[in-house]
């Protein structure tokens, strides 16, 4: 037994921290059987660097398809080219509105306790514009992580990195080709950054495949992939990252009325309550009404800080 599973197991036996422990248990159980499982980033994880502990999750294919908000999928990249370059602001909690405007002037955009520079915003824009340029000129589209993957494939960042290749989740997703799905994309930098090369005429938007087409994507991945694995469903934290993604199956069941398994494992982490009827405080038994998971199905909440969480539950699954 690894030394973090085992001082988990002897320490974290109750509330939040029991259910951890039970959390990492069902998803080693999950794997077991011989299922599959999808993990949903929300907030801005990247930047948080889960992709230390994500990444070696999708190398050891404990992970098999990955449904992020825009802002993670970028700033994986951001983290990978620019990290050095990203001021850490320890004191964050009391700035002043003159610090942040000190900060805006030399270029940098806080994310809680650092801020990557714009600089790293420009490059990463240059490389998509291309791209975006090109297909829009062929009418053809790619999802927005495509795009990605086709700049690891041509070696774009290729010597250009500030932290290890093993430390960027997408650049392992790239190598084992995991589907990702971005709902809500438009709300990101490269989103806006798309839309204002739209309005400049540079691009159509016909370069971007649109969030239904994800979904269909989404349908057709679940449907294949359910014919001989359970899949479960881990959620770290909330949102539309986890809400659209998790709907595929009451759209199958419900909506075109085909016959498809539940969900067959699912465990949240958020800090959200459930009183105030948001998608990101709704705890499993809300999903039993919604046709997403079953009465029988593993279930786990676990209302913590994922940026703790996420990294112990991982550690715990691979044995560290």
């Amino acid at each position: 037994m690894g030394p973090i599973r085992d001082f988990l197991d002897q320490n974290l036996k109750h509330y939040n921290a029991g259910e951890t422990v039970r959390a990492a248990q069902g998803y080693i159980r999950h794997l077991d059987k011989g299922g599959k499982m999808m993990v949903t980033l929300g907030g801005a994880m990247s930047t948080a660097e889960l992709g230390i502990s994500l990444a070696e999750m999708i190398r050891q294919d404990k992970v098999h398809a990955i449904s992020c908000t825009g802002a993670n999928l970028e700033e994986d990249i951001f983290n990978l080219t620019s990290r050095n370059d990203y001021k850490e602001i320890p004191h964050w909690r009391s700035l002043s509105t003159a610090d942040e405007e000190a900060l805006l002037k030399d270029g940098f955009n806080r994310v809680t306790d650092c801020a990557f520079p714009e600089t790293v915003i420009r490059e990463v824009e240059g490389i998509m514009k291309q791209y975006w340029i090109e297909n829009s000129k062929k009418g053809t589209g790619m999802f927005p992580y495509q795009y990605f993957y086709r700049a690891f494939e041509e070696g774009v960042w290729k010597g250009k990195n500030h932290v290890p290749f093993e430390n960027s989740w997408l650049y392992a997703a790239w190598q084992k080709k995991l589907p990702i799905i971005t709902p809500g994309w438009e709300d990101s930098t490269l989103a806006n950054i798309f839309a204002g090369s739209l309005i400049e005429g540079l691009t159509k938007p016909c370069a971007i495949r649109s969030g239904p087409e994800q979904m269909v994507m989404l349908h057709d991945w679940y449907m294949e992939t359910t014919k001989k694995h359970s899949i479960g469903f881990f959620q770290i934290g909330g949102g539309i990252s986890g809400d659209f993604p998790i709907c595929v199956v009451p759209m199958i069941r419900q909506d075109l009325e085909k016959d498809c398994p539940l969900w067959g494992y699912f465990c949240m982490i958020t800090d959200a309550t459930t009183s105030y009827g948001g998608y990101s405080g709704a705890g499993g038994n809300e999903k039993i009404t919604w046709e997403k998971i079953g009465a029988d199905t593993p279930k786990f909440e676990i209302n913590s800080d994922a940026t703790i969480v996420a990294p112990l539950i991982f550690a715990y699954v691979l044995n560290k």
